[in-house]
């Protein structure tokens, strides 16, 4: 299986296709693609689903994926790796940032294709790839900065737009539990707001109920639920990222790296070392056979 790689850490380029000669690949950058104009189809971990004209994608690293083109396209690629926002100063908040994509990447097979929520969003980011396009190809002393923030502010409309088609989706009944599971996502590294106090106290359900009652809903105790979204996100962290065990253990709160690398062993049945080396190729069906059930 081909693997392509990019030289610098943020690559654009606009090409016009009337066929796809690349083989089935995967990649180890993201991709944020929109369609100017054309129509075929798109496959991804074997999932086929049609584009046209207007749709926008995000494409994680690890999915293997081709276009095959019907009618001549024109393609815009921003390619990019994590390390892009890792060395840029222009994100304020990285470790936020990251988490919030992480949703991306823990759920993006779900709803694979086109996931943008609006017509108003759609218009919003045509014109900021437009922007980034012509801030990279006529650079100035300002144009790093404004092409960084640019690329944040898409992948966060991606992610709400991934989140809202994964909640309409979800057969869960109890809206204010979607809403507690939602919180804990958002604040999976503070330890004081999801404390069984702040989350009853949040969320009016007595406190002395709370535990029975998120058991009862999640099947598993709020602190083995908590500990699950954090594996999830040091997996998400080791498949993208080059952050050490000690890093990531820093960054989820967890109490030092020996604690992380037991507990996700505990979980995965493998080392982290080991998880980055088996999922250093297309395996598309690793959800099947994932450790931790979702």
């Amino acid at each position: 299986m081909l693997t392509q790689s990019i030289n610098k850490l943020l690559e654009i380029e606009v090409k016009e296709l009337s066929s796809w000669d690349i083989k089935p690949h995967k990649h180890n950058f993201f991709v944020i693609v929109y369609v100017e104009k054309g129509f075929g189809v798109q496959c991804i971990n074997q999932i086929k689903f049609e584009y046209q004209a207007g749709h926008i994608f995000l494409l994680p690293p690890l999915n293997c994926h081709e276009f095959k083109i019907i009618e001549p396209s024109r393609f815009y690629f921003i390619r990019f790796t994590d390390n892009y926002f890792i060395n840029d100063s222009g994100l304020t908040n990285y470790n936020s940032w990251f988490e919030r994509i992480a949703y991306i990447l823990d759920n993006y097979d779900k709803v694979p294709g086109d996931i943008i929520s609006s017509e108003s969003e759609r218009e919003y980011i045509v014109k900021t790839i437009k922007t980034i396009y012509h801030e990279h190809v006529e650079p100035d002393c300002y144009s790093e900065p404004i092409i960084t923030n640019a690329v944040a502010s898409i992948l966060n409309i991606l992610a709400r737009g991934i989140e809202k088609k994964h909640v309409e989706q979800s057969n869960e009944a109890d809206n204010r539990f979607r809403e507690i599971l939602r919180y804990i996502s958002i604040h999976i590294t503070s330890r004081d707001k999801l404390s069984i106090a702040a989350l009853a106290h949040k969320f009016s359900i007595s406190k002395t109920y709370f535990s029975e009652y998120f058991k009862k809903q999640a099947g598993s105790s709020l602190s083995e639920y908590i500990l699950k979204s954090k594996l999830r996100l040091v997996e998400a962290k080791a498949k993208h990222t080059d952050l050490s065990i000690k890093e990531m253990a820093y960054q989820l709160n967890f109490t030092d790296s020996s604690h992380l690398a037991k507990s996700f062993k505990k979980a995965y049945g493998m080392t982290i070392k080991e998880f980055k080396q088996r999922f250093n190729s297309c395996n598309t069906d690793y959800e099947s056979k994932r450790a931790i059930k979702k």
